[in-house]
């Protein structure tokens, strides 16, 4: 590793992310936090607008949860980034701050639907524009309502009418199970929600990642 009074640079973008992968060169993290702070920030920005939340000390706390997320593991984010073109960091880490403003927000709405809905959550983009149009144009609420009815279109009838009574209409697990011609245990309903949510979710994480990039 340089010595603190060598001079350093980095001839390419490849080489500074090795530099921050492989070792603790405080001026390779500082070139590094340059170049993706305000990607992460306009990342971390945009997401937290959808919920209507843009306090700069929420902004501020989410881009550091995101620095905290790329050196976990001894920064296994970026020991683990291989691409052609290394400008693909970009679209990285945009993908780690989406996810960790995500996770904000779904911590949020786990907290007020309440232990009646047990363990199972959206994504919190997802689950706020299946409950009401708070914080989603419109329009983009309905595409995104459209996407999940598509994606549903080839389970059963009744696990798509649970998952919307679940999500839409807010009812707990253990009422949904009370309704007649269910059919199932509270804990049946709990899990066909949770297989339908852990599709469901999968597909708009990947999807949102797709249009941020």
């Amino acid at each position: 590793m340089p010595t603190r009074d060598k001079p350093i640079s980095f001839p390419s973008l490849g080489d500074l992310i090795r530099a921050c992968a492989e070792g603790d060169d405080a001026r390779a993290w500082e070139e590094f936090v340059r170049r993706v702070q305000p990607v992460i920030a306009a990342t971390v920005l945009r997401t937290a607008r959808r919920f209507r939340a843009t306090s700069r000390a929420l902004i501020d706390d989410l881009v550091q949860e995101t620095f905290v997320k790329i050196c976990a593991n001894r920064c296994r984010v970026l020991r683990e980034f291989q691409a052609e073109n290394p400008e693909a960091i970009f679209g990285l880490v945009k993908s780690v701050a989406l996810c960790a403003t995500h996770d904000h927000f779904r911590s949020e709405f786990a907290a007020k639907r309440g232990s009646g809905h047990g363990d199972v959550v959206l994504d919190s983009y997802s689950e706020s524009a299946i409950a009401g149009p708070e914080g989603l144009p419109e329009m983009e609420r309905k595409v995104l309502l459209s996407e999940i009815d598509d994606l549903l279109a080839d389970s059963p009838r009744l696990e798509r009418r649970i998952f919307w009574l679940y999500y839409r209409v807010g009812l707990t697990t253990r009422a949904i199970a009370a309704l007649p011609g269910i059919g199932l245990s509270q804990k049946g309903v709990e899990s066909l929600i949770q297989r339908l949510t852990v599709r469901v979710r999968a597909f708009l994480v990947e999807s949102r990642v797709k249009k941020e990039n």
